[in-house]
């Protein structure tokens, strides 16, 4: 059985704009020391958004850290003191344009905790009607209404390969109600 690790001492190493860095310094449950080093996040949320016509939107963007235009559900990061619904509607309008009238919290899930803190709030998203988008001037990015069934497929052909929009494609389809 896994037991917990006692943090012995941190230190910072880094804090930038969207995340921070620390090294742990812990003790394993068997009594041995080791080190772990862990990127701080404040957490995000990520928006599955169905229209009447079994559409989701997905966004296409660059990220710099894979060198790679993504397919990805629109999500973003929680400002400081941020409740998750409501970055949510921020997110979506800034990155498509949409509003939502229907909101539902799905579920929440780390995106990789072997090294990292931050937690994503999913949620689905309805009865959309069309705005304007506005998104960050550091954000260049295009939506596209892509059918449910369709965007499964380039999931299962390796095309989408973003977890968290893996995890929110795959709640649409086994999770709906």
């Amino acid at each position: 059985m896994a037991g917990e690790e006692k943090t012995l001492e941190s230190t910072r190493v880094f804090s930038g704009r969207v995340i921070g860095v620390r090294v742990d310094r812990v003790r394993l449950p068997d009594g041995r020391e080791s080190t772990r080093e862990v990127v701080e996040h404040r957490g995000a949320v990520v928006i599955a958004a169905l229209n009447d016509r079994q559409e989701v939107m997905l966004v296409r963007q660059f990220r710099k850290p894979v060198e790679a235009v993504l397919w990805e559900l629109p999500a973003g990061t929680l400002e400081e003191g941020e409740e998750p619904l409501a970055c949510a509607r921020r997110e979506l309008k800034e990155e498509t344009g949409l509003e939502a009238e229907e909101w539902v919290p799905v579920t929440q899930f780390y995106s990789s905790p072997g090294f990292c803190n931050e937690r994503l709030h999913l949620f689905w998203a309805g009865r959309l009607r069309q705005g304007e988008a506005a998104a960050d001037a550091d954000e260049n990015l295009t939506g596209h209404w892509v059918p449910l069934e369709e965007a499964l497929e380039m999931a299962r052909r390796g095309e989408i390969a973003d977890a968290k929009t893996l995890v929110g494609l795959l709640s649409l389809r086994y999770w709906r109600r």
